[in-house]
């Protein structure tokens, strides 16, 4: 089960676009599984991969996912379709893909592709603490089931990955202004080493890895999509990015998530450290991985701001503004 012959599945375009992902590829892939579209594509919000929505013959609803090439490797992509059905099977609500012809990933006409149920759902409300709550709960119950045996393939969250490697594509970035490089790497470089110092991480998990409020479905509860971006990591990773406001909210948020989230798994509170480390990480991450993506033709239609000025002196600020957050004392329950 779930085997493929990868000596003819790596037959991938080597640019960065999608450019030989036309409807004819689309519906021939899908053909290939017995899937005969009755509607239209409806391409949907995606940068990384490409992912349509349509109508099955047979009236299900059903979503197709063809992943970016060479981004994950066949045992990573596996190791993600694994997760999510370990977490279905658990009651917990996470969209996996389904198994087709004996298989959950599939190839064809050079690309990889997973088919989905589709669901519905409104905006999961960040400054709801009703829906905090209920986020808290399942965050612990996905984790009490992904700290059961780690990943072997998938890579972890760490300064390598998040700091070091983004570091130097945007030093070789033609999109950095030459007149802001000296104010940009003069806050860049210690912001990154403070982070580096900051970030203590200890006992590792697998994780959602982009648990943001873009891959929560709310109805009549959360509804958990796109695994695209599990790892290793510390367990904080999943629940940071629940917080907003000021600091006084984020206190308030914080303790709601994980007085809900143990009630079904234990969390080390010595976690509250990582989360402003975290963060930065993400922010100089993000501005790398446009960097990275911009001969994607789908990256400069949807970011046009990125290539402006204004855009990379409001960062230098922000990185400015975390560094500050970075000496701050960490948030802590309690006070």
């Amino acid at each position: 089960m779930n085997q493929l012959n990868t000596s003819t599945e790596i037959n991938q375009a080597t640019d960065f676009a999608f450019s030989g992902l036309s409807p004819d590829t689309v519906l021939d892939a899908l053909e290939s599984c017995r899937i005969y579209p009755e509607s239209g594509l409806l391409a949907l919000n995606s940068y990384e991969n490409r992912v349509y929505q349509f109508k099955a013959e047979d009236g299900q609803r059903l979503v197709v996912k063809f992943y970016r090439p060479h981004r994950w490797t066949t045992e990573q992509i596996l190791e993600e379709h694994e997760f999510a059905r370990e977490l279905a099977d658990a009651d917990i609500p996470m969209v996996a893909p389904l198994t087709l012809e004996g298989n959950t990933l599939h190839h064809a006409c050079g690309f990889r592709f997973a088919v989905f149920p589709s669901v519905g759902g409104r905006q999961f409300e960040v400054d709801n603490l009703d829906q905090l709550e209920w986020m808290g709960r399942f965050i612990g119950r996905i984790h009490r089931v992904a700290q059961s045996k780690p990943f072997s393939s998938r890579p972890q969250l760490d300064p390598t990955s998040f700091l070091e490697k983004p570091r130097e594509i945007l030093t070789n970035s033609t999109l950095l202004p030459s007149h802001l490089q000296t104010a940009f790497f003069a806050i860049l470089d210690p912001l990154i080493a403070e982070t580096q110092t900051r970030y203590q991480a200890t006992e590792l998990i697998r994780l959602h890895g982009d648990c943001h409020p873009g891959n929560i479905l709310w109805r009549d509860g959360p509804m958990f999509v796109d695994l695209d971006d599990c790892r290793m990591g510390p367990a904080m990773q999943d629940l940071w990015m629940m917080l907003c406001g000021d600091r006084q909210q984020q206190l308030i948020q914080l303790d709601v998530l994980i007085e809900a989230y143990e009630e079904f798994h234990h969390f080390d509170s010595r976690q509250f450290s990582l989360i402003e480390p975290l963060r930065a990480m993400r922010m100089v991450h993000y501005m790398a991985w446009l960097s990275q993506r911009w001969q994607d033709p789908a990256f400069p239609r949807a970011f046009p701001w990125f290539a402006e000025d204004k855009y990379w002196e409001g960062q230098i600020l922000a990185l400015k503004e975390q560094m500050a957050a970075l000496h701050e004392a960490p948030l802590k329950l309690g006070l």
